[in-house]
């Protein structure tokens, strides 16, 4: 099938995925070359290679098929070699009643599929597959055992002993040539884009003494992936730093620093930093994808009830609004989808944080600079001339902080912030010990929130079970009462790749000031008793919560463990 490139340029500006303006400007020149436009449609990552491919299907009628966990056969047909195998990047799938099934990655080269019909004499059943998942496929045919990286790294210059030469240490002109070499870029390109397609909140670049290090954050958990060899250690490290515009030269001090990339057809923001360690520099790049983001509180797992009582805390005119957790808890995700809640023409919200994650529509975002003299506090006092309604201080990390977000509170203006402790109760004792007087503290409070993320069993591979009675006494439920009772978990699968869970929801803690708490806090009662006063007023404890999803087979009795494990 001969397809021209007006049809092909119509075809893709009718899904929908790209511009018009994209598709000028990539396919101008290419008239005669589609299968090199699409080609640099993905390289600049205008559309992922998955969703083209599923296009062109269209344009061809090949169906797209995945090869990731493809069972294949050990099919060696005559007439396909190894060499035209990875030359035309095609892979049999399935011979039957003389239907040969082949997975190919370019549609556009005609002779290939009249080559295999002429030299294996089959009908043919052609699929589209991505261009690493058939490499992959001719790996595991052959058994030659290189990996991706092998082969993306393998037409790097080497040495005379055949190592990849990577002489760093002293030559930064040597390192930056390398770090711009194209396999260099095209190692770290994918790197990113698998942890992109992973839905990774962070990617982790570690030295140590022997080996390099990748991890992924999934689900707020690090898992290891393949990583590149030591000694190219310097040169991805390297190429990460001139994406970020650091300075390469410069290994002793931190730095950081932002990337904005086209990822798979969307827009994504990347937050870098680097530390010096024994071995090298350790680079995190955290992943602000705004487009998978949403900040919705009907999203976040709230229970009902406790949705409606916390909707109803930040509809207050004025007044504190905390909410605590460990680094990784939600507690951004949470404030900024309260605000979206209250946003309208009828208020003026600012918010002062370090620094600004993700950019809200109609609210006024200030990045905190310590380094000039611009932190928290000194933004607070300058806020308040700004005539505010709403404030968000993204974290109350000192007294002099504190103590204006009260003044604000009792001055009209509502405020919303974060702090760090382990449960609700913990940050009325944190704010006391900052020395905030105990009636302030409690005429300023509205309500504190404790949360936490917990991973979502993969609906693909969940499985039901009926739990032992150990389990059940430590969910602090009776064996003899709840027999019978099912639970679930996940497998694993490849929609999991293989971890039995897939996305997170959140567990909360909403403690309210009633009055009961307000006397124990002039009273300077410490934080087991403030709990205790708070779950006879029907507080459900961040345990309480988790259990609630457990039952509910939302998440697994271990997961819930592991994220409440300092109650």
């Amino acid at each position: 099938m001969q397809v021209e490139n007006h049809t092909l340029f119509g075809v893709l500006r009718a899904s929908g995925k790209l511009t018009d303006e994209v598709l000028h400007t990539v396919m101008q020149d290419d008239a005669v070359y589609p299968a090199r436009a699409c080609q640099r449609l993905i390289d600049m990552g205008f559309i992922s290679e998955e969703d083209l491919l599923k296009i062109l299907g269209t344009v061809f009628g090949y169906p797209y098929i995945s090869l990731k966990n493809y069972k294949f056969k050990e099919l060696f047909i005559e007439g396909l070699s190894e060499t035209f195998m990875r030359e035309a990047r095609v892979v049999p799938l399935d011979l039957t009643d003389n239907t040969l099934s082949i997975a190919i990655n370019n549609p556009f080269d005609r002779h290939v599929l009249d080559a295999i019909a002429m030299m294996t004499s089959h009908r043919l059943a052609v699929y589209l597959a991505k261009d690493n998942e058939i490499a992959d496929a001719i790996e595991k045919l052959f058994s030659t055992g290189a990996s991706s990286i092998d082969r993306l790294i393998e037409n790097i210059t080497k040495d005379e002993a055949g190592d990849i030469a990577v002489n760093d240490e002293g030559d930064i002109d040597h390192l930056k040539d390398l770090a711009s070499e194209a396999p260099v870029i095209r190692l770290v390109n994918m790197l990113i884009s698998r942890a992109v397609e992973l839905q990774a909140s962070d990617i982790h670049f570690e030295p140590f003494e022997k080996t390099f290090k990748v991890r992924y954050r999934i689900d707020g958990v690090l898992h290891d992936v393949e990583s590149p060899p030591k000694n190219l250690q310097a040169a991805v490290i390297s190429r990460v730093k001139i994406m970020s515009k650091l300075n390469i030269a410069e290994r002793r001090l931190p730095q950081d620093g932002r990337i904005k990339l086209r990822v798979m057809g969307k827009e994504i923001d990347f937050r870098v930093s680097t530390l010096p360690t024994l071995f090298g520099e350790s680079v995190v790049m955290r992943i602000l994808d705004s487009e998978s983001i949403v900040f919705d509180l009907d999203r976040l797992g709230f229970p009902r009830d406790q949705l409606k009582k916390f909707q109803d805390l930040i509809t207050r005119p004025y007044g504190i609004i905390l909410v605590t957790g460990p680094t990784g808890s939600g507690k951004t995700t949470t404030l900024y989808s309260a605000l979206n809640k209250i946003n309208d023409a009828e208020k003026k919200i600012i918010t002062v944080e370090d620094p600004v994650e993700y950019q809200l529509f109609g609210i006024n975002q200030i990045h905190v600079k310590p380094s000039i003299g611009l932190t928290f506090a000194n933004c607070l006092r300058s806020i308040l001339r700004q005539d505010p309604d709403v404030i968000m201080i993204g974290e109350i990390r000192d007294a002099e902080t504190a103590e204006i977000a009260i003044h604000a509170a009792l001055t009209g203006h509502l405020v919303f912030s974060t702090l760090h402790t382990n449960d609700a109760a913990g940050a009325i004792t944190r704010l006391l010990e900052m020395g905030m007087e105990n009636y302030l503290v409690s005429s300023s409070l509205l309500g504190i929130m404790a949360q936490r993320l917990v991973r979502v069993i993969c609906p693909q591979c969940r499985e039901e079970y009926e739990p032992s009675e150990e389990i059940l006494c430590e969910m602090e439920l009776d064996p003899a009462s709840h027999r019978g009772l099912k639970l679930a978990r996940g497998k694993g699968c490849e929609n999991c790749a293989g971890t039995g869970y897939r996305g997170r929801t959140g567990i909360y803690e909403l403690l309210m000031m009633h009055d009961e708490i307000k006397k124990l806090i002039l009273a300077q009662a410490d934080s087991t008793t403030i709990k205790n006063c708070a779950r006879e007023l029907g507080m459900q404890t961040l345990r309480e919560a988790g259990w609630a999803k457990v039952r509910e087979q939302v998440t697994t009795v271990s997961e819930v463990i592991r994220v409440t494990q300092v109650e």
